[in-house]
């Protein structure tokens, strides 16, 4: 049987990996680079730079210790030839790790018709189609919106941009705003309701003094008009800076328009199977709405594998951890299918302690913040936000106890590795238990 991929992102990639592997036939279609946004303008692009961001950081508290004298001089084109190459090397062994297991790859732009995948002229009959094709940035309708930037640009750039104006208030945009202001721009956020809306108002306040304390933000702000080198509010401000959209993605459904069913914002419609209305056909990532997220996006495309290869499967979306990368990692996640009561729930937050890659911290206060909230009743945890370098595996691991069902009591058989884990754990294990 023909199995065709469209799309090499997290959901195709390790999709076509997964129907390799169970033995099936197929052939993965990618119209660009192998690997998707993730690799090539999108996560591991913001990781790379944030890993150079929290080394200045770094650097910059050792000079204000005293104990280290160094003067940094960072060249962001020589960071982006860096990048570029070692994505070139991630290819490669994307590449030959897909085809490891007999996967064939074409390159091209694929359109759909029918029964039939075309791509470079040729067709292929296809007996189970999955479709990954991803996302891309929205850009909202603006006078001047031509002139914006977004998360594609990011290694076309010269140069560090003097002024730099992020429109948008969510994490991508947080994100950006930290690598540009630590690599020297003068940045604005202009946010149309309130930024960080997926984190409490305690451990947003926290990021905002103690992470991105140099960074200017404008809440329930609209922009008007934009320019090369500014933008207009809705309120008559100019503020100067090159813009930049990070306003939401739009799904990449042109392919499928007409073969399968779309929702109301275009991405197509899924059942937890990740089956499409049309028997054979399924879709898997940023294609199909929902969560933007990578490990997302790679377990919606290896559970379509799985069902188009016979192994019935499904996709739960429950405890779904999170970050945003920061010089300081800021990590959360909760449990949405609680039915806490208000009169049973309870708030403990408390400073970061002396945890990994925190130790220098102490000097200046800023060893970073936790915030859990707790069910008394059920002796459950529904909420963890955690600010401190150890809080992407710390909340992980609560995440993968909170989306098993456990209580409290589990907790305490946790053993750490000293120094690793942060404040959440002393909530939990000294503070609650």
């Amino acid at each position: 049987m023909m199995n065709i991929v469209i799309g090499s992102g997290p959901a195709g990639r390790l999709g076509s990996l997964e129907l390799g592997k169970l033995g099936k036939d197929v052939t993965l279609i990618e119209k660009n680079h192998i690997a998707g946004t993730c690799l090539n303008e999108g996560c591991m692009v913001v990781c790379a730079l944030t890993d150079i961001t929290k080394y200045i950081d770094l650097t910059n508290r050792f000079n204000e210790h005293g104990f280290i004298k160094s003067q940094l001089d960072i060249s962001y084109d020589k960071i982006v030839e860096k990048i570029v190459e070692t994505q070139e090397k991630l290819r490669h062994l994307n590449q030959l790790e897909n085809e490891s297991y007999g996967n064939k790859i074409i390159y091209g732009e694929a359109s759909i018709d029918g029964e039939t995948v075309k791509v470079n002229g040729e067709s292929f009959e296809y007996d189970n189609l999955l479709i990954a094709t991803g996302a891309r940035p929205f850009i909202p309708d603006i006078k001047g919106s031509e002139y914006g930037l977004t998360n594609k640009d990011i290694l076309k750039l010269d140069d560090v941009p003097e002024k730099l104006n992020i429109i948008g208030g969510g994490i991508i945009a947080c994100e950006i705003a930290n690598i540009y202001s630590t690599l020297g721009s003068e940045v604005n956020i202009i946010a149309r309701s309130r930024i960080l809306k997926e984190i409490s108002e305690t451990s947003k306040k926290y990021v905002l003094e103690n992470i991105m304390g140099d960074i200017n933000v404008f809440e329930n702000t609209n922009v008007a008009e934009a320019f090369k080198d500014k933008v207009i509010t809705d309120n008559g401000d100019e503020l100067e800076g090159v813009p930049f959209f990070a306003t939401g993605r739009v799904p990449n459904s042109e392919i499928a328009e007409g073969t399968v069913e779309l929702d109301s914002d275009r991405s197509i419609k899924v059942n937890e199977m990740m089956k499409t209305n049309v028997e054979n056909i399924y879709a898997a990532g940023d294609v199909t709405g929902g969560y933007q997220l990578t490990p997302v996006a790679r377990r919606e495309g290896i559970t379509a594998a799985r069902n188009i290869a016979g192994y019935s499967n499904k996709v739960s979306y429950h405890c779904i951890p999170q970050t945003l990368s920061l010089n300081t990692e800021v990590s959360f996640v909760e449990n949405e299918k609680s039915e806490c009561s208000e009169e049973d729930k309870q708030i403990i937050g408390i400073p970061g302690i002396a945890g990994p890659h925190s130790f220098w911290n102490i000097l200046n206060g800023d060893t970073g913040y936790t915030e859990v909230e707790f069910d008394k009743k059920n002796n459950k945890i529904n909420r963890i936000n955690s600010i401190s370098p150890s809080s992407v595996s710390d909340v992980a691991y609560q995440a993968y106890l909170m989306r098993m069902d456990y209580d409290l009591d589990n907790f305490d058989e946790f053993l750490e590795i000293h120094p690793s884990t942060d404040s959440n754990y002393k909530i939990i294990k000294t503070m609650w238990l």
